[in-house]
């Protein structure tokens, strides 16, 4: 045992740059202890660093995927199989864009906006086009100047404004994203809205957020309590492993809560945790749900991951599924009512999504 003590103090102090003798009474024969199992450790955890080659990240990204990804059943994905397809196309001598080029490529066939990579300063997120596409087809600008009659910022929250349409007794409240500091603001708002008699509740361009935020914000608008939706996190290696589920109900407060027709305006960008939102809104029967499809993309993303190369990623570690079993992942939540802008539109300064919203208040409600 002494032997043995003394090869690994020779090793502590080698390391640690130490040159003079250490007593050994219980104290320091404690800490010598001690940092001989967080050195055994460090080499057992660290281990020799992953060779930094075009094939060595290559197989660290798929494997990581392979044992994480959550959403291969729902999105109907043979990851295997593109496994198959792009690993010939790596070899060694390939160039970073050559194999950035072959990741991004294979990532795509996710259709999964919560899957992103990064190369320094570039980001290329997976089944983003539509989503990007969206931003020429939707103008903050053109809705307030032409459109609503007075607005108010909400200081304490991102994105949030309401005000009134022009020459109608209709509220107007846009939310961009679902984060901000106190959600309850909402109650302030509709509070301002109790006489009108109606509401277009605009989550456009919505980037998504905190998921309690959405639910918490739903809540001045709930009939009642529903259940809505369930939460699974991939826990196995195979791509079916899934925790106990854990289901989500709306949430009601009947003192503070608008129960006037409610029309929610959604695009290819209202996203994540604004997609969770809609769960909730559409679980009430005075609300219906009008524009373009949403991104369908549910799920909470991984923690950052890191390539030998310094390349970053994350990826998508749960599934969401509805009280019938199924998902909307990649699908998103189609609208009752289905109108989109095109950029000519926009140019024209129309907005056709609101000015749909303003007919069909007009046709099934009688508010002119």
């Amino acid at each position: 045992m002494k032997g043995f003590l003394q090869v690994q103090i020779k090793k502590i102090k080698k390391t640690l740059s130490i040159d003079y003798p250490i007593p050994m009474n219980r104290q320091n024969f404690c800490i010598i202890l001690i940092s001989i199992f967080l050195f055994s450790c460090e080499e057992a955890i660290l281990g020799e660093e992953a060779p930094n080659t075009p094939s060595q990240n290559f197989e660290i990204l798929w494997n990581d995927f392979d044992r994480h990804y959550s959403l291969f059943e729902v999105r109907g994905i043979n990851w295997k199989q593109l496994y198959q397809i792009y690993r010939p196309q790596v070899t060694d001598d390939l160039s970073n864009e050559g194999l950035w080029e072959v990741m991004t490529e294979m990532v795509e066939h996710l259709d999964d906006s919560h899957t992103t990579l990064y190369n320094g300063n570039i980001r290329y997120k997976s089944g983003y086009a539509l989503n990007e596409q969206s931003t020429a087809e939707f103008s903050a600008e053109l809705l307030l100047s032409k459109y609503i009659a007075t607005k108010t910022e909400v200081g304490s929250e991102d994105e949030l404004l309401f005000g009134q349409v022009k020459d109608k007794n209709i509220g107007y409240i846009y939310l961009g994203t679902m984060d901000g500091d106190n959600p309850s603001v909402m109650d302030e708002i509709i509070r301002n809205f109790e006489n009108t008699k109606a509401i277009i509740l605009d989550i456009r361009q919505n980037s998504g957020g905190d998921d309690r935020y959405s639910a918490r914000i739903a809540q001045a608008f709930s009939d009642g309590v529903h259940e809505i939706y369930s939460v699974q996190t991939r826990n196995g290696k195979g791509y079916n492993d899934f925790d106990e589920k854990n289901i989500y109900h709306t949430q009601f407060d009947g003192d503070n809560s608008y129960t006037k027709p409610v029309i929610v305006l959604t695009d290819r960008k209202t996203i994540s945790a604004g997609e969770v939102f809609l769960l909730h809104m559409k679980a009430f029967d005075h609300v219906i749900q009008m524009g373009d499809t949403t991104a369908g993309d549910f799920s909470t993303v991984s923690n950052m991951r890191f390539l030998p190369n310094g390349w970053k990623y994350v990826y998508s570690i749960q599934q969401f599924l509805l009280p019938n079993g199924e998902s909307l992942d990649g699908i998103g939540h189609e609208p009752d009512v289905f109108v989109k802008n095109t950029e000519a539109s926009i140019n024209a300064q129309t907005d056709l999504v609101l000015e749909e919203a303003l007919r069909y208040l007009s046709n099934e409600h009688g508010l002119e």
